[in-house]
């Protein structure tokens, strides 16, 4: 038979969308390159489980890659890197380039919040000889997903006298773990009738951290007391100090391989840390550029970007008017003139609901970095809708650098929706599109990625700085 292809397979092959597996295309060494690269990134996870972690870890791997902070009294010549921390919570990394400022600058831009469990400000009680943490959900969650996992608590406490206690209980092995308990089955016959958003309440999501009476004795809140006394005795607190804390707790798991292959990473706070270690990898990797790059680690996505650490609020566009004035320049002019890539997750094509998927427009695990021309719901509420221009730009640059990239929208039109910093960034009159790693579980205490497209995303966001 045979093996010249027909009219019809070149003509396919000619018109037609191709869709490929990523391991196909960049083959052995290219799989081995993203199995290294993950090795960085589970390590970056580990390490920032809240968004102050997230941002302190960035600026420990930038101050040794040379960035230093950024001040508007230095006329920085290209090359130069710097920083602007905004309350230990958000970051901002710029590499200077050649070009004049007022041709715009490069920006890639990442939120390093996840949904999680904030403790109340009075979180501390005690009911049937059992200490409780009351908390308050932070993001978009599933309520029941939260119980009878091991929990880790994260945060600062500001004493009364100033003074900041970091805390981080339940990531060693030898710490103790928390967790929010839930009904046995024999006895949820009711819960398992309700919806799923129903079976387990807010008010309900009580962490237990402890049971012993103070010493051993009997008493109103003996238990409680005891509690108290093993935290002013490790952190010198009182019970007021909860008021100026900023506690979370956080799934207590590793980031692990998944697969027999090892080729997924399962992972708390994938939605967004996936997309910022990309894109802080690329800002430390990127060198002399011809436009000046800017990497922005960003807090409060996910509770709507609100916030003075959240990019709704104007610490982004001051750092670029600063800049701007650096080199004779209008901030307005710069931003008009600027290019973005939101670096955000999307949710990956998940074969045991495929329901609520639209399987066209829809990314999947393992063919590539995910471009999201707008979020939004139903009728693209709340969104940015990218141009075909910028898309055309974005698309002609992934292929001329030999990356693996796919489209895709957040389900189904009327399934729900969802969104991003996209909408911000465009607020500065920035060109913007959404790029970033399609996620299985996104928003659950455990979440997936596949290896080959974090690197994809390492690669999109440096040939973004390099263009």
């Amino acid at each position: 038979m045979s093996e010249e292809k027909t009219k019809a397979e070149l003509l396919k092959e000619k018109l037609f969308i191709k869709k490929e597996h990523t391991s196909a295309v960049i083959g052995e060494k290219g799989n081995r390159e993203a199995d290294s690269f993950a090795e960085g990134y589970m390590s970056y996870l580990d390490a920032s489980k809240t968004e102050r972690e997230s941002v302190e870890t960035a600026l420990e791997m930038a101050k040794a890659g040379g960035f230093t902070e950024f001040d508007k009294s230095v006329r920085y010549p290209a090359g130069s890197k710097v920083y602007v921390n905004n309350r230990g919570k958000s970051l901002i990394l710029a590499v200077i380039g050649h070009k004049d400022i007022k041709e715009g600058v490069s920006i890639a831009a990442a939120h390093v919040d996840s949904p999680r469990l904030d403790l109340k400000p009075n979180p501390l009680y005690e009911d049937s000889d059992i200490a409780y943490f009351k908390t308050h959900y932070y993001g978009g969650i599933k309520k029941y997903q939260w119980t009878a996992i091991p929990l880790a608590l994260h945060g600062v406490i500001i004493k009364a006298d100033g003074e900041e206690v970091k805390v981080n209980i339940g990531e060693d092995a030898a710490d103790p773990k928390f967790v929010i308990t839930d009904l046995l089955p024999h006895l949820a016959g009711n819960q398992m009738r309700s919806t799923m958003a129903e079976g387990i309440k807010g008010e309900a999501l009580n962490i237990v951290i402890g049971s012993r009476p103070f010493d051993n004795t009997e008493g109103a809140e003996a238990v409680k007391l005891n509690i108290l006394n093993i935290l002013y005795e490790k952190y010198g607190i009182t019970e007021a100090d909860f008021l100026s804390a900023e506690l979370e707790a956080v799934p207590a798991f590793s980031a692990c391989d998944i697969g027999f292959d090892r080729s997924l990473i399962g992972s708390y706070g994938h939605d967004d840390r996936v997309c910022a270690y990309p894109a802080l990898m690329a800002a430390l990797d990127c060198e002399e550029p011809d436009y000046t790059c800017v990497t922005v680690l960003t807090d409060k996505e996910e509770t709507g970007s609100e916030g003075n650490t959240g990019l709704d609020s104007k610490y982004l566009e001051y750092f670029i008017c600063d800049l701007a004035s650096i080199y004779g320049a209008e901030g307005r002019d710069v931003l008009s003139a600027s290019k973005c890539l939101s670096a955000d997750v999307n949710a990956a094509f998940d074969p045991n609901f495929p329901e609520v998927f639209e399987r066209r427009n829809t990314s999947f695990i393992n063919q590539g970095v995910c471009i999201t021309k707008y979020t939004g719901a139903r009728g693209k509420g709340g969104t940015s809708d990218a141009s075909a221009e910028f898309m055309g730009e974005i698309r002609r640059l992934l292929d001329k650098e030999g990356i693996c990239w796919q489209t895709g929208e957040l389900g189904k039109i009327d399934e729900g929706g969802g969104g991003t910093v996209a909408k911000y960034i465009a607020h500065l009159n920035v060109d913007v599109v959404d790029l970033g790693v399609p996620v299985l579980s996104m928003h659950a205490p455990f979440e997936v990625v596949s290896k080959t497209d974090v690197y994809m995303a390492y690669k999109a966001f440096l040939a973004f700085f390099s263009r």
